[in-house]
């Protein structure tokens, strides 16, 4: 039997400046490693694209999988964020408060980001790796036969 994967996976674009920022940010304020990060671009990454049916290179918003039972809930674009900022501590968490605002007002905001995070942010030339520190926070291959994937 393979092990289940982690309750909360948080998926992202590892060629994206803003998005390892981000990834980044939340290593450091995840003081109780709430959070396993899975870059897109790892074969887990790509194992969850496939099962989610969604791109495998064109990567268009950060994903939140959170386990209940054996189900994963998915959650994207500013869903994903807000979800992610009201577990972090420090003031973090009153980004949360956004999720107030209607969905598609802070999803076309999200978009407008996403659309030009390369060129407002830039783009590496190949996927950072988690450091040797911080490789334990990182889901980066999953069995493809394992029976608790997210869909």
């Amino acid at each position: 039997m393979h092990p289940a994967p982690p309750d909360h996976i948080v998926l992202f674009d590892s060629l994206c400046h803003l998005c390892n920022g981000w990834s980044q940010l939340l290593l450091k304020h995840d003081k109780h490693c709430h959070f396993t990060l899975c870059r897109l671009q790892s074969p887990a990454g790509q194992f969850y694209l496939r099962q989610l049916g969604l791109p495998l290179h064109t990567f268009e918003t950060m994903i939140l999988l959170e386990r209940k039972g054996n189900v994963f809930h998915q959650y994207h674009k500013s869903d994903a964020a807000l979800r992610i900022a009201a577990q972090l501590e420090g003031p973090w968490h009153f980004l949360a408060l956004l999720r107030y605002i209607p969905r598609p007002l802070r999803d076309l905001f999200y978009d407008l980001v996403a659309r030009n995070r390369y060129r407002w942010f830039g783009r590496r030339s190949s996927c950072q790796l988690p450091s040797a520190k911080d490789k334990h926070r990182f889901l980066e291959d999953v069995s493809e036969e394992n029976p608790n994937g997210p869909v």
